[in-house]
């Protein structure tokens, strides 16, 4: 199989990869380079020092998300990468996860709720979930295949068990966003707990709590809204603030 026509198999599965090919005239003009996203490689460019390179940028446009040319060395190279939707894992079964599921299916994300409590953690309640894990976060993550660098994770239970498991798992991995319920009260003890079980003062700190922005929200929904806009907000590096505070410069990121 061709590396194209592998590219476009795991396109169509749904999966992530990118394909570097070398645009610049000359001999090796037309090579490419396959790169999985746990960084294996098909094919060559010709030059070993060329493709550690091209893997290079492949892997940081495999996570950015977006296809666009770049200059190696004086040879142009056009990094082509495909991509699933985002996921978001929200740990509780409570009520405003339902919506939240709803606000991330419309925007483009696959939603996940997780929570041993099978009586609540039900398809009926919660019909717009990729799906819904009736298990304690570490097995229920390990049948969803684990959080990468596109997982989001929004821990919206009270319960100390199931927060400091789930934060547990999340602040150990890649997850871009990690977000969790709870007062300024509520976040002195479980920072308290999660020193006490040896995260470190920097791990801790990529919790953004509570979550979600200020937008003054009282309702179900409006929790959902706030949640979702900071998550996005986040993926775009982005700070959530007003857009007519924005000073100079792009509104909207532009690919190249």
């Amino acid at each position: 199989m061709s590396i194209q026509a592998r590219f476009a198999e795991i396109a169509l599965a749904g999966g992530r990869a990118a394909v570097v090919t070398v645009l610049s005239e000359g001999p090796g003009q037309g090579a490419k380079l396959l790169v999985l996203a746990d960084g294996a490689v098909e094919g060559s460019l010709g030059d070993e020092a060329l493709d550690r390179a091209a893997l290079g940028h492949a892997e940081d446009l495999m996570w950015a998300e977006r296809s666009e040319r770049r200059e190696e060395g004086g040879v142009s190279l056009f990094v082509d990468v495909v991509h699933p939707a985002p996921r978001l894992f929200a740990f509780g079964a409570v009520d405003y996860a339902a919506t939240l599921c709803t606000l991330a299916r419309v925007t483009g994300w696959r939603p996940y709720v997780i929570d041993p409590r099978g009586r609540f953690a039900t398809r009926e309640r919660f019909p717009d979930a990729e799906e819904v894990v009736a298990e304690w976060p570490e097995p229920a993550v390990a049948r969803l295949g684990g959080i990468d660098r596109a997982t989001a994770i929004a821990v919206l239970t009270h319960d100390p068990k199931l927060d400091d498991a789930a934060l547990t798992l999340a602040l150990r991995s890649e997850a871009d966003y990690i977000g969790a319920m709870g007062s300024r009260r509520a976040q002195a003890a479980r920072r308290e707990r999660l020193v006490a079980a040896g995260m470190t003062e920097e791990e801790i700190a990529r919790v953004r709590a509570p979550i979600g922005l200020d937008l003054g929200g009282l309702t179900a929904e409006e929790t959902a809204l706030s949640i979702m806009a900071e998550v996005v907000a986040a993926r775009h590096g982005r700070g959530g603030g007003m857009l007519s505070a924005v000073g100079s410069g792009r509104i909207h990121e532009v690919g190249r």
